[in-house]
């Protein structure tokens, strides 16, 4: 039989794994999250199979408000050690206290694994969700052969007004605030996710903005829990 080299071992093993099924919605998400824990256990399995693993390198920068961890992931050929294939530049986000590191590791360890076997999700991508086509631009040519031409603009001629654009800790307190008012108006947790429903489809572009923030994720996420306790004490 002959023996497989590295490249081959992790063909096979990205053929193996097949793909990682999304969770279920939570703390007010507008799509499926791609839980960590999933992705662990199908590329595992699929590189052990095929006698391969990962080992992972970690660094940390610490920012003003937010640890950022960077993983280096080595995927060694056990039969060959001295085999091995690098995957790096993915990073994670976590919060200044005991669990971001934590968080931040777990984060980019799972987008390593992603990159590695070019796992699929099972469920289609948010990105590019109800995107709009590219508008054709019209050049406005003052002459043409000789001749002056006027060519209808796109555009008009008076300067668009710019808008601020909101950043993701803002989005966040605005979606935190519409978690609330939603809880008060609920007697119960079926009530209060009927609440949120059409809400979040109304802030469905905001929310998809927010969840590549994990820290803005992990503070609605607390909000949420905290509101669905509050609802549960009042009975």
């Amino acid at each position: 039989m002959i023996e497989k080299n590295i490249y081959q071992k992790l063909k096979s093993a990205c053929e193996e794994a097949g793909y990682v099924k999304k969770g279920e919605k939570k703390a007010g998400m507008p799509f499926n999250p791609l839980l960590a824990d999933d992705v662990k256990k199908v590329a595992m399995e699929s590189l052990l199979k095929n006698g391969l693993y990962p080992v992972c390198n970690y660094t940390t920068e610490i920012k003003e408000n937010f640890l950022m961890i960077n993983c280096d992931m080595k995927i060694v050929n056990v039969d060959k050690p001295n085999e091995f294939i690098e995957i790096n530049g993915s990073s994670g986000f976590g919060k200044l206290d005991k669990y971001g590191t934590g968080n931040g590791m777990t984060y980019a360890q799972k987008y390593a694994f992603l990159s590695a076997l070019n796992l699929k999700t099972g469920i289609k991508d948010e990105d590019g969700y109800e995107a709009e086509p590219f508008k054709k631009i019209v050049k406005d040519k003052t002459f043409e052969n000789g001749h002056k031409v006027n060519y209808p603009k796109d555009e008009p001629e008076e300067e668009k007004k710019i808008q601020t654009k909101q950043t993701t800790e803002q989005m966040a307190n605005e979606w935190i605030d519409i978690l609330k008012n939603a809880a008060k108006d609920s007697k119960t947790l079926g009530q209060f996710e009927n609440n949120l429903i059409p809400l979040r489809k109304e802030f469905l572009s905001e929310l998809q903005t927010i969840w590549e923030d994990l820290i803005q994720q992990q503070r609605i996420e607390d909000s949420y829990i905290s509101l669905q306790k509050q609802i549960n004490n009042r009975k």
